[in-house]
C-alpha cells in the first residue's frame, strides 16, 4: 500500500490517537498514524494486488488448521512503542489475536509482516518503516517483495536478538517461514503477472 504523502487535510495540527481512529472509522480512505500526524494510503496497482492475493492464498492453506492465521490489508496494527497504526499488505498472527483495549480492530501482536513494495514507497519500508516493525515485540520476521521483478528481501531474528537479511531472486526459489514451520514458491508468490505464468 502506498502511503507517506501528508493527507493535505489533516497537515493543520497534530491529533491524538482517539481522534485518528473517530477519522478511521468514518473515512472511506485509509491512513497511516505517526506520532500525530496523519498520511494518506493510496491504492495499489495490478501486479501489486496479485502479488498479494497469491500470498494470501498460499498461506491459508499450508496454514489451515494451525494455531497461525494471514490477515490481509484491511488489518490494522499498532505499535504501543513508538505509536505508529498502519496497515501492512499481509500480516500473519499466532496464538491468541491481542488488540488495543480488546477494541478487535487495532491488532498489537503480529508474527509476520509482508510488504508489496511500491516505488514511491520502497525505502520508507526497508527504512524507517522497517525500524518501526522492530518495536513489535512479537515480529519474527519481515518480508519484503518486488511486484515489478523477481526479488524478495527477508528479514529474520535470530537467537541473538540480531535481524539477518537472506535475498531470493529466482522464480524457481522457496521463501522458508521459519517462525511458522512453512515456505512459500515464488513461482506462486509470482503467478498470473507478468513476470511468470503458470
Amino acid at each position: 500500500m502506498e502511503v507517506r504523502e501528508a493527507a493535505l487535510d489533516y497537515s493543520k495540527k497534530k491529533y491524538t490517537i482517539e481522534e485518528y481512529l473517530e477519522i478511521e472509522r468514518t473515512s472511506d480512505t485509509k491512513h497511516e498514524y505517526y506520532q500525530g500526524e496523519i498520511f494518506a494510503m493510496s491504492g495499489n496497482k495490478s501486479q501489486h494486488i496479485i502479488v498479494a492475493g497469491n500470498i494470501m492464498g498460499e498461506l491459508h492453506g499450508k496454514l489451515k488448521g494451525k494455531p497461525c492465521r494471514p490477515f490481509n490489508g484491511e488489518t490494522r496494527i499498532y505499535i504501543e512503542k513508538n505509536t505508529l497504526f498502519t496497515y501492512p499488505d499481509i500480516s500473519v498472527f499466532c496464538n491468541d489475536l491481542l488488540s488495543l483495549n480488546n477494541d478487535d480492530l487495532n491488532f498489537l501482536n503480529p508474527t509476520i509482516i509482508f510488504e508489496i513494495l511500491c516505488p514511491s514507497t520502497k525505502s520508507y519500508d526497508r527504512g524507517e518503516k522497517f525500524k518501526l516493525y522492530r518495536d513489535i515485540p512479537t515480529l519474527k520476521e519481515y518480508i519484503m517483495v518486488e511486484p515489478e521483478l523477481v526479488s524478495i528481501e527477508a528479514y529474520s531474528i535470530n537467537n541473538r536478538g540480531f535481524w539477518e537479511l537472506k535475498e531470493y531472486n529466482t522464480i524457481n526459489s522457496v521463501l522458508p517461514l521459519q517462525s511458522i514451520g512453512c515456505e512459500l514458491a515464488l513461482n506462486e508468490i509470482y503467478s498470473g503477472t507478468r513476470l511468470f505464468s503458470s
